[in-house]
């Protein structure tokens, strides 16, 4: 009789590796501060934005500030799996994403935010993509939590590149160096949010999460 093994049973041992993982990387702030951290300890929502594909770097960057930010996970499989992992390392999480159950965790998550006075983490072009292409739902939270949007964006010198990937996920090796760029608080229209309006908050924001980085 084959017993089924539950990947979520993994998440002890994920979330152990992570960690020490992520002692060995050297971040190295290259452009704008991490004064955001403590921004929103006194009172100031914010909200981070990063690419899909920048997902390890820049929550193992975060991980070396604070513990205190709420993430958002798919209702996959794949996704109880994360959501274990990173409620092992301090995050609280919301399950829902563009695709699936949206809505709802947007206004989770702003409830969290509010309640236990931490910052939303937000991946802008995921779930499934487009790569690089910014969708409105933090614009929602943004404006519905008061809060301001900082863009931030890892480059590992050492790494593996999952090109067949959409996202072209990007895993650090052990050791590297990984300097940081941070851009400046986006603070989000307070006009009603129309089509247009969110289409036109989205393209600034995707412009300078694109612009954010070595030059």
């Amino acid at each position: 009789m084959k017993i089924p093994i539950d990947p979520a049973a993994f998440a002890p041992f994920l979330a152990w590796l992570f960690k020490l993982w992520v002692r060995t990387i050297r971040f190295e702030p290259a452009e704008g501060n991490t004064d955001f951290v403590a921004r929103n300890e006194r009172g100031e929502p914010t909200i981070i934005a990063l690419w899909h594909g920048e997902i390890f770097p820049v929550t193992a960057f975060g991980h070396t500030l604070t513990s205190q930010v709420v993430t958002f996970v798919s209702q996959s499989k794949d996704g109880e799996v994360i959501a274990r992992v990173l409620e092992r390392i301090g995050h609280t999480t919301v399950r829902g994403s563009s695709t699936r159950g949206g809505v709802r965790a947007l206004l989770q998550a702003k409830r969290v935010m509010e309640k236990e006075n931490r910052m939303a983490v937000f991946t802008v072009d995921g779930p499934k993509g487009p790569r690089h292409k910014a969708k409105d739902g933090i614009i929602f939270l943004a404006q519905r939590a008061g809060a301001k949007i900082v863009p931030i964006r890892a480059y590992p010198v050492s790494k593996k590149v999952f090109d067949k990937s959409w996202d072209h996920f990007v895993l650090p090796f052990p050791f590297t160096r990984c300097p940081v760029y941070v851009g400046e608080p986006m603070a989000v229209t307070t006009e009603k949010l129309t089509k247009e309006v969110l289409e036109r908050e989205t393209a600034r924001l995707e412009a300078r999460m694109l612009a954010l980085g070595p030059k």
